[in-house]
């Protein structure tokens, strides 16, 4: 596992980021009930620079069905393995339970990919999010899912507030970034999701500085809009370890800007997009920005549709 460094430094000609380590009496708190509870992070697994900033106001994005993924994905830092069917049928009550006790107001839940499952693990993510309904219900639910196409249905049995599955990177670069993934794929799933329940938030991410230009991030905003995506996320890929992929150009600020306003104007409800934008990072005030925003999109669309002017009287 990759241990933090006090803080994380992003490169000074492109950013002033600076992000504290996991060491905050609060962080440290949460990092002894995780353990206790049994539980994994992607935080942790994933090895995130925000893991300090988050874990300081008691925000983590939970990993569920195990920490040995069976994809090899050249640009993520969680384990590998053949977990060989093996479900922790208790996992999802001990998760509830820590929302509970944690006091979560919103809480994400993601996953390793199972491929070794019939459904991918989607009935697993059904029963978390129907033990925290129970125990929390008022807590709204963020799934950040693998691409398991065939078992939607099983999963939209208990639907989440917020469906999310990023994209990762443009087409050209899903055989040696995405092994395993279809760009295609991961686009039906979303586009699926939001046929089936079109009052559903959806949500993708992808990471630049892996060698896409503009043009190639601007053709995957018009493929995530024509799938009907709520919210993009933009962040700079960070090369965990000397075994992953090369960070080929760390963006800067300037273009994460450009990034954001065109997103904006193709007509995603939200954008974040910055360095160090992760999909999770602020997931509870951006689901706050996420409820605004439809609202707005409500009213703007009421008001299109009213009479503009009293008909004249003849």
């Amino acid at each position: 596992m990759i241990r933090h460094p006090q803080t994380t430094h992003y490169p000074s000609h492109a950013s002033k980021t600076r992000v504290p380590a996991a060491t905050s009496p609060q962080a440290i708190a949460l990092a002894r009930h995780i353990r206790q509870a049994r539980l994994h992070t992607v935080c942790e697994e994933a090895a995130c620079p925000n893991r300090g900033l988050c874990w300081a106001q008691k925000h983590a994005a939970f990993m569920i069905l195990g920490k040995h993924c069976t994809r090899r994905c050249a640009f993520c830092n969680v384990a590998h393995g053949r977990p060989k069917g093996f479900v922790d049928s208790d996992e999802p009550k001990r998760l509830a339970m820590s929302v509970q006790r944690l006091g979560l107001s919103h809480v994400v839940i993601t996953s390793v990919n199972r491929d070794d499952l019939d459904d991918g693990g989607a009935s697993h993510f059904s029963a978390c999010v129907r033990e925290i309904r129970a125990f929390c219900p008022r807590t709204t639910i963020e799934l950040l899912v693998p691409d398991f196409l065939h078992a939607l249905d099983s999963l939209l049995t208990e639907p989440p507030d917020v469906l999310n599955h990023n994209i990762e990177t443009v087409p050209r670069l899903y055989r040696t970034m995405r092994a395993g993934a279809r760009y295609e794929r991961s686009l039906r799933l979303l586009h699926d999701a939001k046929q089936r329940m079109p009052s559903l938030f959806t949500k993708s991410g992808m990471m630049v500085g892996l060698g896409e230009d503009t043009q190639e991030v601007a053709a995957v905003m018009d493929d995530l809009r024509h799938a009907h995506v709520d919210f993009l996320t933009i962040g700079q890929y960070l090369r965990p370890t000397a075994q992953h992929a090369h960070v080929v150009e760390y963006v800067p600020m300037t273009r994460f800007r450009h990034y954001d306003a065109m997103a904006r104007h193709k007509g995603f409800l939200l954008v974040a997009a910055s360095p160090l934008t992760r999909s999770s990072f602020h997931a509870d005030t951006d689901f706050q920005r996420l409820q605004q925003a439809r609202q707005r999109q409500l009213k703007t669309q009421t008001s299109q549709q009213s009479p503009h002017a009293t008909p004249r009287q003849h």
